[in-house]
């Protein structure tokens, strides 16, 4: 180093700078050279040490380092190769300006700091990149504590970065924390609610990536494909995004669809409503054309010689339709869908199915039909459930019973103030 001091000052001489110009000169060209030679320092890094680093990366057969590559840990590095240059070379060149190598020594030494910070970042998104790849990421999603841990460090470095600064210990920053703590309590006050919030959240396993959930009060209904510190994103089935403040999945109530998921099972519930004036006991007739049905024969054989026999015990007179038991067209229709249910392809036999009668109201007598399918997929779900009513709507006919729909204007009459249904097939003129 003696030797390039010697070397630019008697180059100065040669040009004629002035003594007293001769101190700031140096310490320019100084500072030019140590630039430059960060310049070196960064083009060194890039071109040739990050690049055998990718190379060995790319065949290595592990796939973190893969990851970390990909989250820019080791390009992020790099950039710690010129500031190096400087904090080491500095001194050297500019032994003579003990004032300005003590402001490299602090610019350097912030430059440090937050460089390590932006890694740490990085190694913190790799290490959630990698565990997104195990399936336990579904059910214990760990993006909250990364970003808390994230806030953690922040909050760490600009201590460091203070104590360097004003020059003092960052223990004297730590102490005076608490004197502030109600402040930073209310500061982030968000962030304090989100973690508890996501802590609750994991290890009550309320949500989990990729579950369909339902929340009327902020829009959602669709699939979490988030869950951070402060919010919880849901793509709904527009395609729209909706954000859920995380405390609000344990502060509120939300509908999850996710035992749908795992039973393989999609409920149908819908009821079919009979007009009550084709309810009727079912005679000789009707029971011979029901018994023409491949699925009510063994139910129609049964159940007459089930109600024979009862009415034969208590010596009924059959005679008259209100004495003993009788089948009814709507009792067999509803038989039928069941065994229809029971033998349809796509209704889950594992899981519950029946076919209920709910209580008669202003629409007539309304069969429930409470099956569910085994496929969950939205749209063949609702081709199912479509197949399904299409053929009982079609078939109701046969048990001559007929489905209640509100009277149009051209089947009805009003005589008198009283509204009278026209029979069948006539329009009044």
């Amino acid at each position: 180093m003696e030797k390039i001091d010697n070397y630019i000052e008697g180059w100065f001489d040669q040009i004629g700078v002035a003594e007293p110009l001769l101190m700031p000169f140096k310490a320019f060209v100084f500072i030019i050279l140590l630039i430059l030679l960060s310049i070196v320092a960064n083009w060194v890094a890039k071109q040739f040490i990050l690049v055998v680093v990718k190379s060995l990366v790319r065949k290595s057969k592990n796939q973190w380092d893969d990851v970390l590559l990909e989250k820019k840990v080791f390009h992020r590095l790099s950039h710690l190769a010129p500031v190096m240059v400087i904090y080491w070379m500095g001194p050297a060149f500019m032994s003579e300006f003990p004032r300005m190598v003590s402001y490299t020594y602090l610019a350097t030494d912030l430059y440090i700091i937050f460089t390590i910070l932006i890694v740490f970042y990085a190694l913190l998104d790799s290490i959630g990149a990698i565990y997104d790849r195990y399936e336990v990421s579904r059910t214990k999603p760990i993006k909250s504590y990364l970003q808390i841990t994230k806030l953690i460090a922040g909050m760490i470095t600009a201590i460091f970065a203070l104590s360097v600064l004003l020059d003092k210990s960052p223990l004297y920053f730590f102490t005076g924390l608490g004197a502030v703590t109600a402040i930073l309590l209310l500061v982030f006050k968000d962030t304090i609610l989100g973690f508890v919030a996501g802590v609750q959240v994991t290890t009550n396993n309320l949500v989990q990536i990729g579950d369909w959930i339902e929340m009327p009060r902020y829009g959602a209904d669709g699939d979490v494909f988030e869950i951070g510190l402060h919010t919880v994103m849901i793509r709904n089935f527009d395609r729209t995004i909706t954000s859920i403040p995380t405390y609000a999945l344990v502060s509120e109530s939300f509908k999850n669809w996710r035992g749908m998921v795992q039973t393989g099972g999609r409920r149908i519930m819908r009821d079919v409503y009979i007009d009550i004036n084709t309810i009727k006991f079912c005679d000789e007739r009707l029971l011979k054309k029901f018994e023409s049905v491949n699925l009510l024969k063994d139910y129609i054989s049964q159940r007459k010689k089930e109600i024979e026999e009862y009415n034969r015990k208590y010596d009924f007179d059959t005679g008259i339709p209100a004495n003993g038991r009788r089948m009814t067209n709507i009792g067999t229709f509803r038989a039928y869908i069941t065994r229809y249910l029971q033998n349809h392809p796509r209704i889950h036999p594992d899981l519950i199915c029946m076919v209920r009668q709910m209580p008669p109201g202003e629409k007539g007598v309304a069969l429930q039909i409470y099956a569910f399918t085994n496929d969950i997929n939205w749209v063949n779900y609702e081709g199912i459930q479509a197949d399904i009513f299409d053929h009982i709507l079609s078939v109701v006919s046969f048990f001559e019973l007929k489905v209640f729909q509100f009277p149009a204007e051209l089947n009805v009459k009003v005589d008198g103030g009283q509204m009278q249904r026209l029979p069948e097939n006539s329009v009044e003129n």
